[in-house]
């Protein structure tokens, strides 16, 4: 006698397809009926006003604005002159740590108080721990470095 292919779990897998293709059915004649009975036609019309709100009355024609098609500007608008802030590469800092035997410190910006990495490569005058600093950053491979660190005056 042959053993039947059908197993506990696949009979319970099918009953649980069958009944969410039964209630699935079920919730589609529920809507039907729900919007043969209140006529609604399904979802109701949206407009967007003059201010970019959402609203259920058709927008107000006198509040349009005309644009010219010469008028937008496509792209990246140019820089002027005013825009630009003047940029001082040169910055100020403190040694926060610094090993003379490794070659390699850290150094933290006085204005935004982030860590810099320095290399002894990078470092044009002796420094020490504590000491005030002016130095350039530059990209390194794990972020920004600090490199022609100097004594400050």
């Amino acid at each position: 006698m042959a053993k039947s292919q059908q197993t506990f779990s696949k009979s319970e897998k099918e009953k649980k397809r069958l009944k969410k293709r039964e209630d699935k059915r079920k919730k589609m004649e529920a809507r039907k009926l729900n919007r043969d009975e209140n006529g609604s036609e399904g979802i109701p019309i949206a407009y967007v006003d003059h201010n970019g709100n959402l609203t259920d009355t058709p927008p107000d024609p006198t509040m349009k604005v005309k644009v010219k098609a010469e008028n937008i500007v496509l792209g990246i608008p140019t820089k002027e002159e005013s825009d630009e802030e003047p940029f001082d590469p040169i910055r100020n800092g403190k040694v926060s740590f610094y090993d003379n035997s490794k070659g390699f410190g850290f150094i933290i910006d006085i204005e935004t108080n982030e860590k810099h990495f320095t290399h002894v490569s990078g470092i044009i005058d002796e420094i020490a721990e504590n000491d005030k600093v002016t130095f350039e950053l530059e990209k390194g491979q794990r972020g920004m470095n600090a490199v022609r660190v100097k004594q400050a005056e």
